[in-house]
């Protein structure tokens, strides 16, 4: 998708300060923070939300969340971490292709 940014994070023309990428998934450290170690991690297809998954992203789903504890290590974050997939506008989502926060660190705010 042509105006889709993390689309455009994908194919190279929008700059990211990537820590992991094959060919199903990239993840990058997101550019408003809200922990020490503050990641998105993203598949390379367009997928704009969980609400349009069918069982054909079944594999690639499974990959991102296998994925998540192994990224989690390698960021230092040996004593856990959170995950985050906003959904809809409801949901807080800002931009319509499927991501998955990974939060930890220091300064890992709760939930009231």
């Amino acid at each position: 998708m042509s105006d889709c940014l993390f689309c455009k994070v994908v194919e190279g023309s929008l700059p990211s300060e990537k820590v992991y990428e094959d060919d199903q998934i990239v993840v990058f450290k997101d550019i408003y923070p809200k922990a020490d170690v503050h990641l998105l991690i993203i598949p390379r297809q367009h997928i704009a939300s969980l609400n349009e998954l069918d069982e054909t992203h079944d594999q690639l789903i499974a990959s991102m969340f296998r994925l998540l504890p192994k990224i989690a290590r390698q960021q230092g974050l040996d004593n856990g971490f959170r995950t985050i997939i906003n959904t809809g506008p409801g949901g807080g989502q800002e931009v319509y292709h499927l991501h998955i926060h990974l939060l930890g660190g220091g300064n890992l705010l709760g939930f009231a």
